[in-house]
């Protein structure tokens, strides 16, 4: 199966991230996962998971959150600071990257090549490698500084998908929401997913006659 990356930085979306770790790990894939010390502390904040740092001790406690221990997929923490890390080189294949949720901080390093730790280092990898990379801000309202580093990541190669769901699927809750994100940040990593029925168009209008 694939190998992917999901970084997360400190913005809000911590449950995006989520619904994007089960789909991959559902579907088979081998994910790397930084988390940096902002983004442990919006997973404290937006779903109550407290984490440490240390990679192997908080492990557990990420695959509990998850809840899916029978995934088919394997889930490896990485330090935000081990820039020696595999995905680190680009001689490491991955299918693509992930920056869910990505912060403005965040995006500006990468729209820069600024590589403060292996988060930032990983994204840089993607587009010199020409890899796949996803960068979901979750920022509002937007100034020229946040436009004109997402002008900078485009030219790049990357895709900039803003955290900012439909309504046109008709959601019924919270989590139907989170799941439209979800299941197109997958879809462009090329992972397919039953998180969001495709749209095929409305359905056909029927009018009362009158007179």
């Amino acid at each position: 199966m694939g190998m992917y990356i999901v970084g997360m930085a400190g913005a809000s979306g911590a449950p995006y991230a989520k619904r994007v770790l089960q789909g991959l790990l559902a579907a088979g894939h081998e994910v790397k996962c930084v988390i940096s010390d902002a983004g442990r502390r919006v997973l404290e904040v937006e779903e109550n998971l407290l984490l440490t740092g240390n990679t192997e001790t908080d492990h557990p406690d990420v695959i509990e959150w998850l809840n899916s221990p029978s995934a088919g997929g394997q889930l490896e923490l990485l330090h935000h600071k081990d820039v020696a890390a595999s995905i680190a080189s680009g001689s490491f294949h991955t299918d693509g990257m992930a920056v869910v949720p990505c912060s403005g901080g965040t995006l500006g390093r990468i729209a820069n090549g600024v590589s403060s730790g292996l988060l930032e280092r990983a994204a840089d990898v993607c587009l010199k490698e020409r890899r796949k990379l996803i960068l979901v801000t979750r920022e509002t309202p937007l100034s020229v500084i946040h436009l004109r580093n997402m002008t900078a990541v485009t030219e790049a190669g990357a895709i900039v998908l803003p955290g900012s769901p439909g309504y046109y699927h008709q959601p019924k809750s919270v989590q139907d929401l989170v799941d439209m994100i979800a299941a197109r940040i997958l879809a462009h990593l090329g992972v397919e997913s039953n998180m969001l029925k495709k749209w095929t168009g409305p359905e056909p209008a029927t009018y009362a006659e009158t007179d």
